[in-house]
């Protein structure tokens, strides 16, 4: 069930050929110390042929199983020298959510949206299993390229839906959200910055980066790297047009941020 994340090219879809890749996560680019690194948790909706989610097929090309546009966007900041390197989580938020505390109850979702997600009634140990295959692989890797490269900021891509299914009459009007705990040296440099193209920008919406912020707390704020957590509105970015103009206008944010901490001598 399910995909490796695909990037959709003028003349067609193709793989997103990654520099590396292991079952949990795929990388684009190349660490480079001083650079830029984009984190994408929920990047794939691939679920591995084992694994038995229970519910049906189509709904892993929802937001329940992905961050829709995020593995596009990704690979097209790599490409444009935007940023050096992308980490990508290699399957689905529906088989672990590495966005989350390891202990925290929704890592392994049984629910999303409404739907019950059956499959991941599972027992302890297979809880337990889970977490060891895809989730500590995923941020040991992201610890590595950090150790190998530090990189001078972090770029947290993520993408939300407008509305909610259990929640259809709670419109999200954000075209783009900018997320931070306690440091938000790059968050005040992006909103600004994305207002200035005319988007709506959501400062800590549609949800706060003081409650959800596992990723970026972990490897970001613990090690005093500046990063930016961006969550971009999803029927803004699923097709190839609104990628790129995503990809755009993230580049020349990503510009000024890396120009904003030369300023501070960061």
């Amino acid at each position: 069930m399910g995909r490796p994340p695909r990037l959709v090219g003028d003349g067609g879809a193709f793989a997103l050929n990654p520099a590396s890749a292991e079952e949990a996560w795929i990388e684009l680019g190349s660490p480079r110390a001083g650079g830029v690194l984009i984190v994408g948790d929920h990047a794939s909706n691939h679920v591995p042929p084992d694994i038995d989610l229970g519910i049906a097929p189509e709904l892993l090309n929802t937001h329940i199983a992905l961050d829709i546009g995020v593995a596009e966007v990704a690979a097209m900041l790599v490409a444009a020298y935007a940023v050096d390197v992308a980490v990508l989580g290699g399957v689905s938020r529906l088989v672990i959510d590495c966005n989350r505390e390891a202990h925290a109850p929704a890592v392994i979702p049984i629910s999303s949206d409404g739907h019950s997600i059956a499959g991941n009634a599972i027992s302890h140990d297979a809880h337990q299993a889970r977490i060891a295959r895809f989730y500590q692989p995923y941020h040991r890797h992201i610890t590595e390229v950090i150790a190998e490269a530090r990189p001078a900021m972090i770029v947290s891509l993520h993408s939300f839906t407008s509305a909610l299914s259990a929640h259809p009459n709670e419109a999200r009007p954000w075209d783009i959200g900018i997320l931070y705990n306690e440091d938000d040296r790059l968050a005040r440099v992006a909103i600004p910055a994305f207002a200035a193209f005319g988007l709506n920008v959501g400062d800590q919406q549609p949800y706060s980066g003081k409650l959800l912020n596992h990723t970026m707390n972990r490897h970001a704020e613990s090690a005093a790297i500046a990063y930016l957590g961006i969550e971009m509105r999803q029927d803004r970015v699923a097709e190839p047009s609104g990628q790129a103009r995503f990809a755009d206008m993230i580049g020349q944010t990503i510009g000024k941020c890396r120009h904003h901490l030369a300023q501070m001598g960061a």
